[in-house]
């Protein structure tokens, strides 16, 4: 009976445990728990106030400007903004240029200040109580060194030596007369000084001027804008000296003091190119003159000399050239006659252009240049101001050399 009692508890004991481990088993694999709800999506806070912290917008009682206090002083005003100001562009100012007539005449004691060596040496030699070899050698060796010329020295002292004998006595104010009329002579009164600005076919007259550098061409041309303008004419100005650098833009400065239209190019550009637009513009606009200011060239240098004859080609395309200026510096004597010689070969100079005369220069260059080229001189520069070009004035001329 025990055996049977015993058996029973052993069986209840392995029945409990079995049951124990397949709740266990079963309890592990159960499924994973379901899904939450959806979740509650909050809203971010609303920007911040200024000086509030960061958090959600919330009513608020709002005050009126009347209920705000404010400094002392009462109610501040509203601050208008000005619009802002837009600066218009300068528009340059026309200069009326000074007249021409008798320019030459006003510029005179500034001439004569650098001249009188030649005029007072010459006067101080013919009034020695005896006139011997010696004295005319000394009137020679004056005259020479105010680059006269060989050539026209003799001449003058030849016709001085006649004069002289005939006349006997000789006063102060006979010698003088005397001077005067023989370097009037010498200069060459009868000479068309006139620039020819004025075709008789149409208009525009062209001008071309040249000349190397350092001779004060672009000024001379600007200059001689105002001379032209001061006598009642339109200008168009080709700025074809396209190698030195802002020479268009100083041309197109003096041009635009006078209302002259300046037509130019690109730096580096054709010069040729240049003055055949500047004489087709000036032909549509019908103005009475085009000035060509062509590159300073050197005189030694024959490629570029070529081009400057090629400038005057192209140009006469449109219509014969009425006047080529050349620009000589006063002051070079002697040698501006070679640059004279070489620029006459490439191109028909008309025309003389003296700059710097009142300064080192003496004044017997022009009559030495003149005999060199048989053309007149028709303009001489006698200073820095834009007015200082005079056309050039024989009997003026003569008077400034000898002085009062």
């Amino acid at each position: 009976m025990e055996i049977v009692i015993l058996a029973v508890v052993i069986a209840v004991v392995v029945i409990g445990a079995l049951g124990g481990l397949v709740i266990g088993s079963r309890r592990k694999k159960q499924l994973p728990p379901p899904p939450p709800a959806t979740p509650d999506i909050t809203a971010p806070p609303a920007e911040p106030h200024v000086g509030d912290e960061a958090e959600t917008p919330r009513d608020e009682t709002r005050r009126t400007i009347e209920e705000v206090d404010l400094p002392d002083g009462g109610t501040a005003p509203a601050t208008v903004e000005e619009p802002p100001v837009v600066e218009e562009l300068e528009i340059p100012q026309i200069e009326v240029p000074e007249p021409t007539a008798g320019r030459l005449v006003r510029l005179r004691a500034r001439l004569s200040r650098s001249q009188n060596a030649l005029g007072k040496g010459l006067l101080t030699l013919l009034s020695r109580e005896h006139l011997d070899e010696d004295t005319w050698e000394e009137i020679e060796d004056t005259l020479l060194t105010a680059d006269v010329g060989v050539q026209p020295t003799q001449e003058l002292v030849e016709r001085l030596r006649e004069r002289v004998k005939v006349l006997g006595t000789r006063t102060p104010d006979e010698l003088r007369t005397l001077l005067r009329e023989e370097l009037i002579t010498l200069v060459g009164p009868d000479m068309d000084r006139e620039v020819k600005t004025e075709p008789p076919n149409s208009k525009p007259g062209i001008v071309m001027v040249v000349g190397v550098n350092g001779t004060g061409k672009t000024t001379t041309t600007g200059k001689l804008a105002r001379v032209l303008v001061a006598d009642g004419r339109s200008v168009v100005l080709g700025a074809a000296d396209t190698f030195r650098a802002a020479a268009a833009d100083q041309l197109q400065t003096w041009g635009e003091r006078v209302g002259a239209h300046t037509v130019r190019g690109p730096e580096g550009g054709d010069p040729a190119s240049v003055a055949f637009d500047a004489v087709k513009e000036g032909k549509e606009m019908g103005s009475d003159v085009v000035l060509i200011d062509t590159a300073g060239r050197l005189h030694t240098k024959t490629g570029l000399m070529d081009e400057l004859g090629k400038v005057k080609r192209v140009v006469e395309k449109h219509a014969p050239l009425d006047e080529v200026l050349l620009v000589l510096d006063a002051t070079t004597g002697q040698n501006g006659l070679i640059q004279a010689r070489v620029f006459a070969e490439v191109v028909d100079i008309t025309g003389i252009v003296l700059t710097k005369l009142d300064g080192t220069a003496k004044g017997g260059i022009v009559v030495a240049v003149q005999r060199e080229l048989g053309v007149p001189v028709k303009l001489i520069g006698l200073g820095e101001g834009a007015d200082d070009l005079a056309p050039f004035e024989p009997a003026a001329f003569v008077d400034a050399l000898i002085g009062e």
